[in-house]
């Protein structure tokens, strides 16, 4: 009976596991979202695509969108 319990135990885990994740993945884009947003003039924006355009497009991808949606609104 306890074989047939563990492979549950394991889902179960690994779901838990996947929300708590997912779950600190959106709160840290969150943050990262309100500090962005404290870029609010237009020299502060040139400042931060300055320091964004030193590094690679993947490294910067997250920040890239925030500002983009950011500028949408």
């Amino acid at each position: 009976m306890q074989t047939a319990t563990r492979p549950i135990t394991t889902l179960w885990t690994s779901v838990r596991d996947q929300l708590r994740e997912s779950r600190d993945a959106h709160a840290a884009r969150a943050a990262l979202g309100r500090e962005l947003a404290s870029y609010n003039s237009q020299a502060d924006l040139n400042d931060l695509h300055a320091i964004l355009d030193r590094h690679s497009d993947t490294e910067t991808r997250d920040i890239r969108r925030i500002l983009a949606a950011q500028r949408s609104r």
